[in-house]
């Protein structure tokens, strides 16, 4: 794992990559926690928190909620802007770019050591999910 001070360094799809699997069980952990445990049932729930367009709605509901920093804003950004080689199956360009940066944040705290910032982000992000305020992007 690199020093504390080598993730401004880090690029925002390698960012991403870490993020994506932070925030992913920060999902599973809530999914088991409110008792499902049929892994089909588990991975179709997962997908309302964790696909792109979960994650996308959950980026306009940051800025619109104004919850984050602008040092977030800024590693959003470069996983936002990152030039990715790969591409979303089921969703556009934008939406796919908007959820890589989302997963670069998450990435960008866990390398900062913000564990505590990543539990109230991840908890937030859950809680806008279950109220259903990201449901008019499903």
């Amino acid at each position: 794992m690199p020093e504390a001070k080598d993730y401004q360094q880090v690029n925002g799809i390698a960012l991403a990559y870490l993020g994506d699997a932070v925030y992913e069980v920060y999902i599973r952990q809530h999914l088991l926690h409110e008792g499902m445990t049929k892994p089909t049932k588990l991975q179709r729930r997962a997908t309302h928190f964790v696909s792109a367009k979960a994650q996308a709605a959950l980026v306009e509901l940051m800025e619109q909620d104004e919850i984050l920093s602008a040092e977030e804003w800024r590693y959003f950004k470069r996983g936002r802007n990152a030039n990715s080689h790969t591409h979303a199956k089921h969703t556009s360009v934008l939406t796919y770019r908007i959820s890589t940066g989302f997963e670069a944040l998450f990435g960008y705290l866990k390398l900062a050591g913000q564990a505590a910032r990543i539990d109230e982000l991840a908890q937030w992000c859950i809680d806008q999910v279950e109220a259903g305020r990201t449901e008019h992007e499903e």
